[in-house]
């Protein structure tokens, strides 16, 4: 996107990706988990292999986002908008939401917290990255001081039953390393330039100016909803009102009593 600063910041979109060395494909420790869906079985057209996804596989909307565990905006998204997404659209089958890794803010602790979550059982990989943005802060102040991150580290592996030997197996393996960083060396090849980023039935949530305004396209063309171009702004406002016209459109059901007005 050319977008200048001041405009990013309109849409609070982190644009600090960083450019990886392209490293082979690497395997996942048997030890650690590796599938990480909490999913109700099965995959959509544009899920591929590795990908993590809350929701039934059947919903008539599928959300792919690429995030950071230490990217700001990425944690605010998931503290202040995501609970509503979860319980209006993912919890009623009418979303897919897929999660993928990006080593953007501070890459060397996202690429920590995305091992840690990658070692915790396959159940409880969204338990990790939920308790990462919740204490984001908290490691990033962390990490002023020696090892001060990996003691916040180590209390997130606790709450999903790592023993010490295994959080230290797990935050040191080369192999689960070069897989976290392949996951954003793939994301960097997607086109994706920043975090937190959006892909809504395989179009991605875009951003640009159209008559002085920034605002979100999708397909190639400024998004409009009743007749207007919906500002680019990652708010719960704004996401209740792109994904109910996205699933009114494939023929989804939002809850009468909860549906907003446009």
């Amino acid at each position: 996107m050319s977008a200048a600063n001041a405009e990013n910041e309109d849409m609070n979109m982190t644009r600090q990706a960083l450019a990886l060395t392209s490293i082979a494909s690497a395997a996942f420790l048997v030890a650690c988990g590796g599938g990480g869906s909490s999913s109700s079985g099965g995959s959509t057209q544009f899920e591929r292999e590795g990908d993590r996804a809350r929701g039934s596989a059947a919903a008539p909307v599928t959300v792919i986002e690429y995030a950071s565990t230490s990217c700001g905006h990425c944690a605010e998204f998931h503290e202040e908008v995501f609970p509503t997404i979860e319980a209006r659209y993912i919890e009623t089958d009418q979303v897919r939401f897929v999660f993928r890794e990006m080593l953007t803010g501070e890459p060397r602790l996202a690429q920590a917290g995305f091992m840690l979550a990658r070692c915790a059982p396959d159940n409880r990989y969204f338990d990790v990255i939920d308790l990462l943005f919740e204490q984001q802060q908290a490691i990033f102040q962390a990490a002023a001081s020696p090892n001060g991150a990996r003691s916040e580290f180590w209390n997130v592996a606790q709450t999903v039953g790592l023993s010490r030997e295994e959080f230290n197996t797990c935050i040191t393996n080369a192999e689960l390393r070069e897989a976290v960083n392949e996951a954003h060396n793939q994301a960097i090849e997607d086109e994706i330039d920043g975090t937190p980023r959006f892909i809504i039935n395989g179009y991605v949530l875009d951003a640009d100016r159209t008559g002085g305004e920034l605002v979100y396209y999708w397909n190639g063309a400024p998004l409009m909803i009743g007749g207007e171009t919906v500002p680019s702004r990652v708010d719960q406002e704004t996401f209740v009102r792109i994904l109910d016209h996205f699933v009114a459109e494939a023929g989804g059901e939002i809850t009468p009593e909860t549906t907003t007005e446009e």
